[in-house]
């Protein structure tokens, strides 16, 4: 089985319907920034059209989106902002949106003490998630696999840097990353930082604007789980 990650939509979306396998995945996941800088409408449109191309949804809002657009992700039972959800037996997803502050003011950044507290909030989630499914069935050897979403980036990697070449994700995200070291993680938020890196066991993935046609292709069978950066 195989899930598509996507991140930084900003209202385009026409390239989904073109990434390879998208209909028959068993989901689609959006890392964040829905919008650009928009409110419940603007999501809406969003989530329509790309359930269009795949009607199992999971997504959280990025600091782009207004605080409305969690809130709709939450009505449509969508929202991984802040929570954790088993993807199927042996692999548990957990997430955090918004972003550090920006030189930009955009609608929903926050602290790296707020951003801290909600990594380790939902990684708790995740770790309850985990062991219920191993009590529920016969965890997968090596027990069961963990996928973060974090639309912020780790701090000094080839994840974060500006086209001026400098750092700007977040120490926080990336402490997070050493101490509980997910299998895979996927960010975005700095568009120009496309690619992927080790920091650790952890395989970090930023598959950049989904307007340049990048995207991330989640495999799990037979409890191992592989993350590969793709493009159209």
């Amino acid at each position: 089985m195989y899930w598509i990650a996507v991140g930084d939509v900003h209202e385009s979306t026409g390239m989904l319907k073109s990434i390879p396998g998208i209909a028959k995945a068993e989901g689609l996941i959006l890392t964040g920034d829905l919008t650009n800088r928009g409110r419940g409408d603007k999501a809406q449109s969003v989530l329509d059209q790309a359930s269009e191309a795949n009607p199992s949804l999971l997504a959280q809002m990025g600091n782009m989106d207004y605080p409305e657009v969690g809130e709709l992700l939450s009505r449509r039972g969508e929202n991984i902002h802040r929570q954790a959800r088993v993807l199927a037996p042996g692999l548990v997803l957990m997430g955090v949106g918004f972003s550090t502050p920006t030189p930009f003011g955009t609608p929903s950044e926050i602290p790296e003490e707020t951003l801290e507290l909600w990594l380790k909030e939902a990684h708790q989630l995740a770790l309850d998630l985990a062991a219920k499914d191993c009590a529920a069935r016969a965890c997968p050897e090596g027990g069961v696999r963990l996928v973060a979403v974090i639309h912020t980036p780790p701090l000094n990697t080839s994840l974060d840097h500006t086209s001026s070449g400098i750092h700007v994700g977040s120490p926080a995200v990336r402490a997070f990353i050493e101490q509980a070291q997910p299998e895979v993680v996927l960010c975005g938020h700095i568009h120009e930082s496309v690619g992927e890196e080790r920091l650790g066991a952890s395989h970090v993935l930023n598959p950049g604007l989904l307007a340049s046609g990048g995207y991330v292709r989640l495999g799990f069978i037979d409890g191992q789980l592989r993350a590969s950066l793709e493009r159209i």
